[in-house]
């Protein structure tokens, strides 16, 4: 008896391998054209009955909306609020909305209805004040002074230990103290406690960019630690003209900015955590998406 393995078995192996390869392929192809499809959400099959039964009240102004009111922050009548996934998030996030952002075309509501206990949104001019805690905040927003997100824990630090020695810096306190306390507060911020990071909100301003500068500048916002997103390509389907692709949506800007908080910062392995903010915007881009596809031109209007 033979002891190779039979013909057939070679021939089944290889067209496994095969198939294998040709699978991930195309998963890799589909992926790149759709890279929402990989998410770990939550059943969308309310959102698709609320599509099909059309715009629908909100139980506070009374509104007709799609799918949630966008005044309120709140899911409307034919969307049940106990069928909306809850986000827990590891930070407080703010968000400065520009007055002339239209409300209905803000994907920023998307992270109140789905995080409600972590998100707050503010209309500019009105900002909270942040001086007094600018050793655990941070501004998501692109410039020559941003860091990266795995550089905050060392920037924050270094903050801290700034402010202690201008704290101790009394001219009528004796120079062996001064350097006695100095030196228990650096030995202070190597302890356990002080190794990770002391980051506990971040703010991200929702207009169009070339409305964006007007908040940026404030003076309530200056000095804050600046943070850079990794360059990603929006899906968004409202693109800004003369706007290059790496332009995220407001929603997109927090999700990937927690994930990337989740690997960097809390050295965790992401496992979707976080997926179910784009809840309902990764319904609403597939939506659209169909609706180019069929040449559906009502669908744009569906979707607020």
């Amino acid at each position: 008896m033979s002891l190779n393995p039979p013909i057939f078995l070679k021939r089944s192996e290889e067209n496994n391998s095969k198939f294998v390869e040709t699978k991930q392929s195309q998963t890799t192809s589909i992926a790149s054209e759709d890279p929402l499809q990989n998410l770990c959400l939550a059943s969308q099959e309310v959102l698709q009955k609320a599509q099909q039964s059309g715009r629908s009240k909100c139980l506070k102004c009374g509104g007709s909306r799609m799918f949630y009111c966008y005044t309120c922050y709140v899911p409307v009548e034919n969307v049940p609020i106990e069928q909306i996934p809850l986000v827990k998030l590891p930070l407080k996030i703010d968000i400065i909305k520009h007055p002339n952002e239209t409300d209905g075309k803000s994907t920023a509501i998307h992270a109140k209805l789905l995080a409600p206990e972590f998100v707050n949104i503010y209309t500019y001019p009105c900002i909270p004040e942040y001086e007094e805690k600018d050793h655990e905040v941070a501004l998501i927003f692109p410039g020559p002074q941003s860091i990266s997100i795995k550089d905050i824990s060392f920037h924050l630090q270094k903050r801290i230990q700034n402010n202690v020695r201008g704290k101790n810096d009394d001219p009528d306190k004796p120079s062996f103290k001064r350097k006695r306390t100095e030196e228990q507060e650096f030995c202070d911020l190597n302890d356990s406690k002080c190794k990770g990071t002391t980051l506990k909100k971040i703010i991200f301003i929702d207009s169009t960019w070339n409305q964006t500068n007007k908040i940026f500048t404030d003076e309530r916002l200056q000095g804050l630690l600046q943070v850079e997103l990794k360059t990603r390509k929006t899906c968004f389907w409202r693109h800004q003209k003369g706007k290059p692709d790496t332009f995220l949506s407001t929603i997109e800007a927090i999700y990937y900015f927690l994930v990337d908080y989740h690997t960097d910062i809390l050295k965790e392995k992401y496992r979707g955590q976080y997926d179910n903010l784009l809840f309902f915007y990764s319904f609403m881009y597939q939506l659209i998406k169909n609706a180019k596809c069929s040449g559906d031109k009502e669908t744009g209007k569906l979707t607020h």
